[in-house]
C-alpha cells in the first residue's frame, strides 16, 4: 500500500476524530463488563443477572444505532456524533453520583447504549472522505476504536478497587469523554460526499434486500462475538478460574487486545483477498477455537484459544465492513446503523446464552458448543451465497467490483 497515496486520498483529521470518539465511546459501552464482579459485593447476582447487566449496554446499542445512522445521513456525522458524545455523559453522571440500587443500575447500563452506537457515526464519517480501494483500510482504522475495551478492561477494577467504590469510575471516564469532545468538534469534517437526506421511506427499501439481511448475520457473528466475549470474559474468567476481579480484568484485555487491534488487519486483509473469502476463514478458525474452548481446557491453554478466537472475530470485524460500504454505497449511513444494530444484538444475545445456559446446566460448555456451530452456519451462507454475489457486484478473483452499479443489484 501507498502511505501517502492512502493519506492524501482522505481526510486524517477526520480519521482521528472517527478513530477517538468510537475509541472513548467503546471504552465507556464496556465499562460494566469489568465492573460486573465488583459490583457484585453491592448487589449479589446470579450467573443471569450478571449476565442481564453486561448485555443491556450492547440492546442500548443496538437500538440506538439505528437511530444514529438515520441522524448521519440527515443531519450529517460530525454533527451526530457531537449529540452522541454529549448524551453519553448523562449515564455516567448517573452511575458517578445517583445508583443506589440493582434496577437503577440497569437503567444506566441500557443507558451506556448511547456509547455503542457511535458506531452508526464514527464509521460513516470515516468512510466517506476515502475512495473505494480504500474503504477496507478506513474503515478498519476507524472501527479500531473497539480497543477502547482495553481501557475499560485494564483500568476500571483498579480505579475501583484503589477508591473503594465501583461508582468512581463513572466519573473519572466524564475526563476523556468531555476531552474527545473538544478535539472531535475541532478536528472532525463531514465530507463533501454527503449524500442528500432521505426519507425513512427510502431507507425501507434497503431492508427489503437480502444483502443487507446477510451483512446483518454475518456482523452479528462477528462484532457481536467480540463485543460479546469483551463484555462476559472477566465475569467468565472469575466464575470458571476463580481469579480476583483484577486479575480475571487483565486475562481478558489481553484477549480484547486481539480483537480489537487485528480489525485494520482484516480490512487490509480483505482489500487484497477479497472479503467473502477472509470470512470463510475466519469463521473457520472461530468455530474450532469455540469448539476447543468449549472443554473448559486449563487457564493457560484457554487464554490461547481466547486470543486466536478474538483475533478472528476481530479481522471478521473489518472484513465484513470491507465489503458493506461497497455494495450500499449510496445508503452508508443507514446500512452502517442496520448493520450495527445487528453486531450489537449479536452482543446482547452471547452473553445471555452463555450466562442462562451455565445457571440451567453447570457449565459453559453448551454455551460455546452453540457459538460454534453458529460460525459454521455463516460458512454455509456465504457459500449459498457467493455465486450470486460474484454475479452481481464481487469479481471472479473474490473482490469488490467497485466500477459496478451495485444499488439493487442482489435484491433477490
Amino acid at each position: 500500500m501507498d502511505r501517502k497515496s492512502f493519506l492524501k486520498s482522505g481526510h486524517a483529521p477526520s480519521l482521528l476524530s472517527a478513530f477517538l470518539y468510537f475509541d472513548l465511546s467503546f471504552m465507556v459501552w464496556s465499562l460494566l463488563g469489568p465492573l460486573a464482579v465488583v459490583i457484585m459485593s453491592d448487589y449479589p447476582m446470579d450467573a443471569a443477572q450478571k449476565a442481564n447487566l453486561v448485555a443491556l449496554p450492547v440492546l442500548g446499542g443496538s437500538v440506538l444505532r439505528l437511530v444514529l445512522g438515520y441522524l448521519t445521513d440527515v443531519i450529517g456525522a460530525k454533527r451526530t456524533g457531537q449529540m452522541g458524545l454529549l448524551l453519553t455523559m448523562v449515564p455516567l453522571v448517573w452511575g458517578w453520583q445517583f445508583v443506589d440500587s440493582l434496577n437503577e443500575l440497569y437503567a444506566v447500563a441500557l443507558m451506556l447504549g448511547i456509547a455503542g452506537a457511535s458506531f452508526a457515526a464514527a464509521l460513516p464519517l470515516a468512510s466517506r472522505w476515502y475512495p473505494p480501494k480504500y474503504q477496507g483500510l478506513a474503515m478498519g482504522i476507524a472501527g479500531a476504536g473497539n480497543s477502547g475495551t482495553v481501557f475499560a478492561t485494564l483500568f476500571a477494577n483498579r480505579i475501583a478497587q484503589h477508591y473503594g467504590t465501583w461508582h468512581v469510575v463513572f466519573g473519572f471516564a466524564l475526563i476523556p469523554i468531555v476531552i474527545v469532545f473538544i478535539v472531535f468538534s475541532i478536528l472532525a469534517k463531514d465530507s463533501p460526499n454527503q449524500p442528500a437526506p432521505r426519507k425513512l421511506s427510502d431507507y425501507g427499501a434497503v431492508l427489503k434486500q437480502r444483502d443487507t439481511w446477510m451483512f446483518c448475520i454475518f456482523y452479528a457473528v462477528t462484532f457481536g462475538g467480540f463485543v460479546g466475549m469483551a463484555n462476559y470474559l472477566t465475569i467468565f474468567f472469575n466464575t470458571q478460574y476463580g481469579l480476583s476481579p483484577v486479575r480475571a480484568a487483565d486475562f481478558a484485555t489481553l484477549c480484547v487486545i486481539a480483537g480489537s487491534f487485528f480489525r485494520p488487519v482484516g480490512g487490509w486483509l480483505a482489500d487484497r483477498v477479497g472479503g467473502l473469502r477472509m470470512l470463510m476463514l475466519l469463521y473457520g478458525v472461530v468455530a474450532i477455537m469455540m469448539g476447543c474452548i468449549s472443554t473448559l481446557p486449563v487457564l493457560p491453554v484457554m487464554i490461547v484459544l481466547l486470543f486466536i478466537g478474538m483475533m478472528a472475530l476481530g479481522m471478521g470485524n473489518g472484513s465484513v465492513f470491507q465489503l458493506v460500504p461497497l455494495r450500499f454505497q449510496n445508503e452508508i449511513g443507514i446500512v452502517t446503523g442496520i448493520v450495527g444494530a445487528a453486531g450489537g444484538l449479536g452482543g446482547f444475545f452471547l452473553p445471555k446464552i452463555l450466562g442462562s445456559l451455565k445457571l440451567s446446566s453447570g457449565s459453559y460448555t453448551p454455551g460455546f458448543l452453540i457459538l460454534s456451530g453458529v460460525a459454521l452456519v455463516c460458512i454455509v451462507l456465504i457459500v449459498a451465497i457467493q455465486g450470486a454475489w460474484k454475479r452481481t457486484w464481487i469479481g471472479s478473483g473474490g473482490k469488490a467490483r467497485v466500477d459496478a452499479n451495485v444499488q439493487g443489484s442482489a435484491a433477490s
